[in-house]
């Protein structure tokens, strides 16, 4: 099985770690890594994080154990262009939600990594991704994951795994058969992230949309860890409000999650979701404090665009949206 990953993110490095794992490395020779090694893993990722993977490997640490990569077990590229005589069987995207109509796109203009059955799965925030894919792709080939694992990347070439809510959901949004991305969900959770495909995907990423929507940019704001916002009544008001919003935008729009009302997913949030992912900071705080883009509008914005949509009022989403985009625009302008 050979796997790209698209994007050494934390998300990225952290997969990448299990596929490592859960096999014997297959050495790719003594030396550097080969540009057009015949790997079982690569990984495409920006200049600075190739150069620190080719020469130390990839390290993983944190609740699921620890675990080293050597540099000859797996081979990291800058770009696809560099990819010889290389086709994939799974090509895992874990870019950030808002270059995925870039990726899409650069994926297309690289027919040679793809054999009549490579799967791409988004593993990313958001809604709307799959449509972006859908673009350059049949739905034969898009496939999603849900991912509620918390991952933090400590250097370009190490991953922490910080907190874990639930298994690495991987299904279809178009109704296409999970056997096809069955041993890329065992691999995982081989190497060492439980992982499962499930035929109901869609229930899945709006769940973790509700989960995203009413954490992150809160987090964000208040500099807080999500186990701190569900401690205090006033934080748990603006999330309560929050999660309502987006669900009744989901119920405007046709959507469906596993919850009926917004008041039995607020149960499972507080009894399980947010205690097992209490001490992560949101993926928008640490995006802020390193200065980067956050992907607020693929999640909070995502919500805004279809309630506008659909005709239904949601003040508390709209505020705090406005409150991350000024964040974004201060920190642009440095003042």
């Amino acid at each position: 099985m050979k796997v790209l990953i698209y994007g050494a993110g934390a998300v990225g490095l952290g997969l990448e770690s299990c596929l490592l794992k859960s096999g014997p490395p297959r050495p790719l020779g003594t030396g550097e890594v080969s540009l057009n090694a015949d790997s079982e893993v690569c990984i495409i990722a920006r200049p600075n994080t190739v150069s620190e993977l080719r020469q130390g490997g990839l390290s993983r640490t944190g609740i699921f154990g620890s675990f080293k990569a050597e540099r000859n077990s797996f081979a990291a590229y800058q770009s696809l262009n560099e990819i010889r005589n290389t086709v994939f069987d799974f090509i895992l995207v874990c870019v950030k939600s808002f270059d995925s109509a870039e990726a899409a796109e650069d994926i297309s203009r690289h027919p040679g990594i793809l054999n009549e059955d490579t799967k791409i799965v988004l593993c990313q925030n958001g809604w709307g991704n799959a449509e972006k894919f859908l673009a350059h792709f049949p739905k034969g080939r898009v496939y999603s994951a849900r991912v509620i694992t918390g991952f933090t990347r400590r250097k370009p070439n190490e991953v922490e795994i910080t907190v874990h809510a639930d298994a690495i959901h991987i299904g279809s949004l178009f109704g296409c058969g999970l056997e096809r991305v069955e041993p890329l969900a065992k691999a995982i959770a081989k190497g060492g992230i439980p992982a499962v495909t499930v035929g109901d995907i869609e229930k899945d990423l709006w769940a973790k949309m509700l989960y995203n929507c009413a954490l992150n940019p809160i987090g964000a704001i208040l500099d807080v860890p999500y186990g701190v916002l569900a401690e205090d009544t006033y934080s748990r008001e603006l999330m309560n409000r929050i999660a309502g919003e987006v669900f009744a935008v989901m119920a405007a729009a046709g959507f469906k999650t596993h919850w009926v009302t917004s008041d039995d997913f607020l149960k499972v949030f507080y009894d399980k979701l947010v205690p097992d992912t209490a001490k992560h900071k949101s993926s928008t705080l640490q995006d802020i404090a390193a200065g980067r883009k956050t992907e607020i509008e693929e999640l909070t914005g995502s919500v805004l665009m279809l309630a506008d949509k659909h005709g239904v009022d949601v003040p508390y989403n709209r505020a705090v949206y406005a409150i991350i985009k000024f964040v974004e625009a201060r920190r642009s302008r440095q003042f």
